[in-house]
């Protein structure tokens, strides 16, 4: 590395770990509870540097969001690695099993930030919100698709509503165990589903 490159190199750093911080925050602490400082504090990375990359706090917000699509395209991604459709989604459901305690604590990242973004009176960013939704949805739509099942985008929005729903659950009693059984209870319906069609 050149000396010119690694000022650009500490900078790439510098904002990758203000959009990490700000996904984590946000997700912990909520849109308006959460201050640039909070996040520059998560970051290492002093207050007044923040602005150099984000200019306002909806900014950040937008940041999170990325983080959150980053985060579902890796998933989905090694979802897809796995030999068949059934095998995806269950594998799927096991994700969000495993991530029982987080959501105990917080709900679900994604679906609590839309959510709360959509009471907002500026608008604009629920709908970079719904459209990060909108990925997962597509996703396992083309996974029931492809397992020869009827409707498969009513499958898709009955599967991702029952995460949401589970995480809405167990974050509201704080409860993981919600996860572990509703969980099982979406993967014993995907395999009655699949068993229909065999």
């Amino acid at each position: 590395m050149t000396d010119s490159t690694k000022p650009r190199a500490r900078g790439a750093d510098k904002r990758r770990r203000l959009t990490a911080a700000a996904a984590e925050v946000i997700h912990r602490q909520g849109v308006e509870r959460t201050t640039i400082a909070d996040i520059a504090k998560t970051a290492d990375v002093p207050v007044g540097n923040v602005y150099y990359y984000f200019k306002t706090k909806d900014d950040l917000i937008q940041a999170a969001l990325s983080e959150h699509e980053g985060a579902l395209s890796e998933l989905t991604a090694e979802l897809d690695r796995l030999p068949d459709p059934l095998g995806r989604l269950k594998a799927l459901v096991g994700v969000w099993v495993d991530q029982r305690d987080l959501a105990a604590r917080f709900g679900c990242p994604t679906g609590t930030l839309a959510v709360e973004l959509d009471k907002r009176a500026d608008g604009g960013l629920d709908q970079e919100a719904a459209r990060v939704i909108r990925l997962l949805l597509d996703w396992a739509e083309r996974q029931f698709r492809a397992l020869g099942l009827a409707d498969p985008g009513d499958l898709a929005l009955t599967l991702v509503a029952g995460y949401q729903g589970m995480s809405l659950m167990a974050n509201a009693l704080r409860d993981p165990g919600i996860m572990t059984r509703e969980g099982a209870r979406l993967t014993r319906w995907l395999d009655t589903l699949t068993a229909d069609v065999s």
